[in-house]
């Protein structure tokens, strides 16, 4: 592709998290255009996944309230990456036990992924978690302090993205992801 240029941003508006500007590109053909970007620090999901004894995999979802669409959305453990310089993974450790109160052993990065690449800038690293303990959860907000805790089998989840229960783009890639990881006998850190 004949490559565009960014030619700079005006700002709009500065959030807590989020900045919105008027962003201003050249196309190839020089044309001048105008876009509107929310710039975000990124965000983190993170698929809690055990394994019994039989070899059952079992993961570990939340459902939250979400205002923007006034209602509960089930979705992994997740949360935007508001501690700057922090890595992906250490986002994904904090926010796992915020949110569910789980510690994983080990976190495989599974997949980046672009949430919404006509509006915002974001991108969302989806994390394996194996290995996960119970501890004391940190949860912030009347969103999280109100939010369930959702103990399923990996072929529930994955038939609830089936039925439309689980919409959310992070939960979805996160849990394919993770199924065909272990479809392929990918190791999964248990």
């Amino acid at each position: 592709m004949t490559e565009f240029r960014h030619l700079g941003d005006r700002e709009v508006h500065q959030g807590y998290i989020w900045k919105v500007v008027v962003a201003e590109f050249e196309s190839p053909a020089g044309e001048s255009f105008h876009r509107d970007i929310v710039r975000s620090p990124g965000s983190v999901g993170v698929v809690p996944l055990a394994l019994d004894a039989d070899g059952v995999a079992t993961v570990v979802l939340v459902s939250q309230y979400r205002p923007p669409y006034e209602c509960a959305v089930i979705e992994v453990p997740a949360g935007m990456r508001d501690v700057p310089g922090e890595p992906p993974a250490e986002t994904g450790r904090r926010e796992l036990i915020e949110e569910a109160g789980l510690a994983a052993g080990e976190m495989t990065h599974l997949l980046d992924m672009l949430p919404s690449p006509g509006l915002t800038d974001s991108v969302c690293s989806i994390f394996l978690a194996t290995g996960c303990i119970e501890v004391d959860h940190d949860r912030h907000g009347p969103e999280e302090q109100e939010m369930e805790l959702l103990h399923l089998p990996l072929d529930a989840a994955l038939a609830m993205i089936d039925s439309g229960e689980i919409t959310d783009a992070k939960t979805v890639a996160g849990l394919l992801a993770t199924d065909r990881r272990l479809r392929l006998g990918v190791s999964t850190g248990q």
